[in-house]
């Protein structure tokens, strides 16, 4: 049976590292009731200033990200990869998910306290707020010892 709201996610990750630990978080997770998986990594630009690196390394960079999600799902679902370039990383990430008509938009939360995130993190207030998607947040708790992770699938 498919879990619609899974059936067709969107998941942004930021870099290698977020990718890995997005990967451990999603694992338990991903199942038969996921079609699709669109990874989408967005270059962000700066309006008026230089960008932080260069495109191309940026874009080398995005090349491993997809990679490491494609290798690690490769017996799971269909993963597309959506790289896009912006002034507003949450803009784009919504714009991906009404283009590939998503039934969700998933990510990993980032390892520092929740309180923390909830108080600070705008981003990901917005994202949940302005998407018309439902977003899921998959909790993942670094351990003290390794750089391994573990989840608990927080939605």
């Amino acid at each position: 049976m498919t879990n619609s709201l899974i059936a067709q996610l969107v998941v942004p990750i930021a870099n290698e590292r977020d990718a890995r630990a997005t990967c451990v978080a999603l694992d338990s997770v991903i199942d038969d009731g996921v079609e699709t998986l669109t990874v989408v990594h967005v270059l962000e630009q700066t309006s008026g200033y230089p960008d932080k690196a260069p495109v191309e390394a940026r874009a080398t960079a995005a090349k491993s990200i997809f990679e490491t999600v494609e290798t690690w799902f490769q017996d799971g679902p269909e993963i597309h990869r959506e790289l896009r370039y912006g002034i507003d990383v949450v803009d784009e990430i919504i714009a991906t998910a009404e283009a590939v008509d998503a039934s969700a938009i998933g990510f990993a939360h980032q390892p520092e306290s929740r309180l923390k995130r909830l108080l600070s993190n705008t981003e990901s207030y917005r994202l949940i707020t302005e998407s018309e998607q439902p977003v899921l947040v998959f909790s993942r708790v670094e351990s003290a010892d390794s750089d391994e992770t573990q989840t608990d699938s927080e939605v």
